[in-house]
C-alpha cells in the first residue's frame, strides 16, 4: 500500500458510467470517466478521521449521459448509494439513497480533477458535494449529529454554486427535491429530530438486532415515532422520503417477526408516515 492510501481513505466507492444515450465516436473517451471519477472520489482524504480498509464507506454511483455538446459540455442523472456494515453481522444496511437528474458539466478531453473548495467546478463541486452529504449521513449513523461538518462542507459548496450560473444549484419551485432543498434542510434545526433517529435507528436499533431484537425493535420504532412526529411539523417531506426510500423493505423485515402488537403500532406510524410504501408494509397487519 502506498504512503497515500495507507492514511486511510473514507470511501470505497464503485462508478458505473452508461454513454448510450450519445451519438458519434467523438465521446468515447468518456470510458476514461469512470477510473477517472473513482480515484478522485477513493484516494483524496475527505475528513480528519482515519478510517481502516474494512471501515471505508462503501458507495455505489450510476452515472447516466443523455446528451453531450461539441463543447463538451454534459447533461446526466446520476444515483448515489450508500450502505454501511451493521454491527455483528455480515450484512450491510442502506443508508441513504440519493438521485439528482440535473448535473450539467464540462469534461473536455484529458481534464484533470481537482479537488478545490474555494473556487467552483461544475464537475468536481458536484461530484464534492455529493461526498461530503454521503458522509454527513453516514456520520450521523454513529453518532448523534456527527454529520454536521460534512453537511455544512456540503453547504458551503452550494454557497459556491449559487454565486456561479451553474445548473442544479438554486432553490426551484417547479421541483422541490433538488440539492438546494436537500442540504439547506440538512443543516436546518427543525429537521436535527429526524437526523437524531438516523443515530437511533442505526446505532441503538440495527447495530443491536442481532444481541438484543426486542430491544432493537423498541429503539427502531422510538425512531419511527421521533420522524412522525418531525413531519407532522415540517414543510416539506423530501428528507424523509429519503429516509423511507433507502429503509421501507428493511423496516417491514425488522418487524415482521415482532410480537403483534409491537408489529401493529409499527404500522400504524408507517400508515400515517410512509403512505409511499405502504405495499412493503401490509404484511405487518396479519
Amino acid at each position: 500500500m502506498s504512503p497515500f492510501t495507507s492514511k486511510g481513505q473514507e470511501f470505497d466507492c464503485t462508478v458505473t458510467v452508461n454513454i448510450d444515450q450519445l451519438e458519434g465516436s467523438s465521446f468515447n473517451y468518456l470510458e476514461n470517466l469512470k477510473p477517472t471519477l473513482e480515484n478522485y472520489i477513493n484516494e483524496y482524504q475527505w475528513t480528519e478521521q482515519d478510517f481502516a480498509e474494512e471501515e471505508r464507506i462503501d458507495c455505489q454511483i450510476q452515472v447516466a449521459i443523455n446528451s453531450g455538446t461539441s463543447d463538451y459540455t454534459f447533461s446526466a442523472e446520476v444515483v448515489f448509494q450508500v450502505q454501511r456494515p451493521i454491527y455483528n453481522t455480515t450484512a450491510k444496511t442502506t443508508t441513504v439513497l440519493l438521485s439528482d437528474n440535473a448535473w450539467q458539466f464540462s469534461y473536455p478531453e484529458g481534464k484533470s480533477l481537482i479537488h478545490d473548495e474555494l473556487q467552483f467546478d461544475a464537475l468536481t463541486g458536484f461530484i464534492d458535494f455529493y461526498c461530503y452529504t454521503m458522509l454527513g449521513y453516514d456520520f450521523d449513523t454513529f453518532s448523534e449529529h456527527g454529520g454536521d461538518p460534512y453537511f455544512g462542507k456540503a453547504q458551503n459548496i452550494l454557497n459556491l454554486a449559487e454565486s456561479t450560473s451553474a445548473i442544479g444549484w438554486t432553490r426551484s419551485t417547479n421541483n422541490r427535491r433538488n440539492r438546494n432543498t436537500m442540504i439547506t434542510d440538512l443543516v436546518s434545526s427543525n429537521y436535527r429530530p429526524l437526523r437524531t433517529a438516523y443515530y437511533r435507528y442505526h446505532r441503538l436499533g440495527l447495530d443491536q438486532f442481532v444481541t438484543d431484537p426486542e430491544i432493537a425493535r423498541e429503539e427502531i420504532l422510538s425512531a419511527l415515532k421521533t420522524i412522525q412526529e418531525t413531519k407532522r411539523r415540517s414543510t416539506s417531506n423530501f428528507l424523509f422520503d429519503i429516509f423511507f426510500d433507502a429503509k421501507a423493505r428493511e423496516i417491514a423485515a425488522v418487524f415482521d417477526e415482532a410480537e403483534t402488537d409491537v408489529r401493529l403500532e409499527a404500522y400504524d406510524v408507517l400508515q400515517d408516515t410512509d403512505k409511499g410504501h405502504l405495499s412493503e408494509y401490509e404484511s405487518l397487519q396479519n
